[in-house]
C-alpha cells in the first residue's frame, strides 16, 4: 500500500479524532510547499508530508502531532520565525512547539550540513515525546525512500545528498541511537530495521 492510500485509510479510520483543524493544516501545508519537489525524484513535496503524517497516525499520533507532521518542514523551508508565529496563531502553541522541535535550523543561510546534523542528533534525547514521534516518522519515511531508491539506482543515489554515502549512513544510524537513548518504541524499531537493511545492501555492493 502506497503512502497516500495509507494516509486516506488512516484518516478515515481516525476521522472521529480529527477535526476541521487537521484539514486546515493539510491545506496550509499544501500551499506552503506547493512549488517544492522531493530531492532527485521530481515527486511533489506534499507526498512526503502526507507520508509522514500517515506514519505518525499509524504509530499513535494525536491530532496535534498529526498536524505537526504535516507541517514539520514549514519553519525550516518556508520562512523561519515568521512561519513559526503563523503556525502558533493558526494551530496553537503545542503544534508550533512540535514543528520547532523537528526543525534542524531556521537560519538563512543554513549552517554547514555536518554541524546541523550533529546538533539535531544531540537534541533528540532531550526532546518531548511528541517531537520524537514526529521526527521518527519523518526519518522513517526518508529511510524507506532512500532504501527503495537505492535498490533502483544504486550508488548514483548518493549524489542527491549533501552528506553523500558516508554522511547519510552515519546520520541515520546516529538518529536510531539517539532515539534509543530515551526509549525503543515500535516506530524506532522499524526505523532501525529499515536503516539496517540499507546498511546491509550498501555493504554487499561495496
Amino acid at each position: 500500500m502506497d503512502q497516500f492510500k495509507l494516509f486516506l485509510r488512516l484518516t478515515t479510520e481516525f476521522l472521529i479524532m480529527l477535526s476541521d483543524k487537521f484539514t486546515e493544516a493539510l491545506v496550509y501545508a499544501a500551499q506552503l510547499h506547493a512549488t517544492q519537489i522531493r530531492k532527485g525524484s521530481g515527486v511533489p513535496y506534499i507526498a512526503h508530508l502526507l507520508g509522514v503524517a500517515s506514519i505518525a497516525l499509524e504509530y499513535g499520533a494525536n491530532e496535534s502531532e498529526a498536524m505537526a507532521a504535516l507541517l514539520h518542514d514549514a519553519i525550516e523551508d518556508q520562512g523561519g520565525a515568521k512561519i513559526r508565529d503563523e503556525i502558533q496563531h493558526r494551530f496553537g502553541e503545542t503544534v508550533a512547539q512540535i514543528v520547532e522541535g523537528c526543525t534542524d535550523t531556521d537560519i538563512t543561510p543554513k549552517p554547514p550540513w555536518r554541524q546541523r546534523k550533529e546538533e539535531y542528533i544531540a537534541h533528540i534525547p532531550h526532546a518531548s515525546a511528541s517531537v520524537r514521534l514526529v521526527s521518527a516518522a519523518d526519518k522513517l519515511y526518508n529511510a524507506q525512500s532512500i532504501l527503495k531508491d537505492y535498490r533502483q539506482i544504486g550508488e548514483n543515489l548518493w549524489q542527491r545528498f549533501t552528506g553523500k554515502k558516508e554522511g547519510t549512513l552515519w546520520y541515520y544510524r546516529s538518529l536510531v541511537d539517539a532515539f534509543r537513548q530515551v526509549e525503543s518504541t515500535p516506530l524506532v524499531e522499524e526505523l532501525d530495521r529499515v536503516v539496517s537493511e540499507l546498511e546491509q545492501l550498501v555493504k554487499l555492493a561495496d
